[in-house]
């Protein structure tokens, strides 16, 4: 047996053995994935759970529809209602857990009403992190079968392909928008919109793998992979500046922007933690 079909056997035992499912399904290549294994192995007994908010990008949702069709999925959209909570809106080091907790409660009713267990995309790799949105998970009563199965972020994708996922199995991470906003800055709708098409922009003249547009108090940081960054000659980057200074006024003002190289969670500042 390959490893492949291994992992699939492993996780797909495991959801039988579950029993009815509601996926929290984000549209990146951990949540999509069990999704897709989830359907073709319980059927009916699978339902997806997609939340939409400015904090998503609406590429992620249009991903999470599409396979929706063409998988025959049971998928109900929501808003998962983050942003009428003050205390996400703060952007405390712990957002993430008024996230989840937002989203998790919103999803609590349906799953009950089918008997079913809420599922999260979770991965080993993401235990060696600081998650508060674990802890609402675990309030939630929310389970993580690649967690149980011993399944990391490279065996997703190994999983995806073998689901024949195609351009999804190779979906770089990308957290949510507001993960853009550094710790105390307050999560407004129009900065994440800034923050987007920033990242677009930069995205498609570059055709960079990895691009983060970060909101510092010091103005905006564009983050890129090492080599995007090592190539990207000074004419281009001053062209670049000045189009994104562009966008930034049509939005709302001046922000000095500077280019740096890209680095995992730089926006988060943990000694704010409460």
């Amino acid at each position: 047996m390959s490893e492949a079909a291994r992992l699939a056997d492993a996780l797909g035992t495991l959801l039988d053995g579950i029993g009815p499912v509601a996926v929290a399904v984000s549209g990146g290549v951990d949540s999509t994935t069990l999704a897709t294994l989830a359907h073709r192995r319980l059927g009916h007994r699978a339902r997806m759970m997609h939340a939409v908010s400015p904090a998503v990008p609406p590429e992620a949702t249009e991903r999470v529809r599409a396979l929706a069709r063409s998988e025959g999925w049971h998928l109900e959209i929501l808003d998962a209602g983050e942003f009428e909570d003050p205390r996400y809106r703060a952007n405390p080091a712990n957002r993430c857990f008024y996230c989840k907790t937002n989203l998790y409660a919103r999803i609590a009713p349906i799953a009950a009403a089918a008997d079913a267990v809420t599922l999260s995309g979770t991965n080993r790799d993401d235990l060696a992190d600081w998650r508060p949105g674990l802890k609402a998970a675990e309030d939630h009563g929310v389970r993580h079968p690649y967690v149980e199965a011993g399944i990391d972020k490279a065996g997703v994708r190994v999983l995806a392909r073998h689901l024949d996922l195609g351009e999804i199995a190779e979906l770089p991470a990308s957290p949510c928008l507001s993960s853009r906003i550094e710790t105390g800055i307050a999560i407004d709708p129009d900065e994440l919109a800034l923050v987007h098409e920033v990242e677009r922009l930069i995205g498609a003249r570059l055709g960079a793998p990895t691009v983060r547009c970060r909101l510092r108090r010091t103005g905006l940081v564009i983050e890129l992979d090492q080599a995007s960054l090592d190539g990207l000659a000074s004419a281009e980057q001053d062209t670049l500046t000045a189009a994104v200074a562009a966008i930034a006024r049509a939005r709302g003002g001046e922000r000095p922007i500077a280019f740096k190289a890209y680095r995992m969670g730089s926006a988060f500042l943990r000694s704010s933690a409460p």
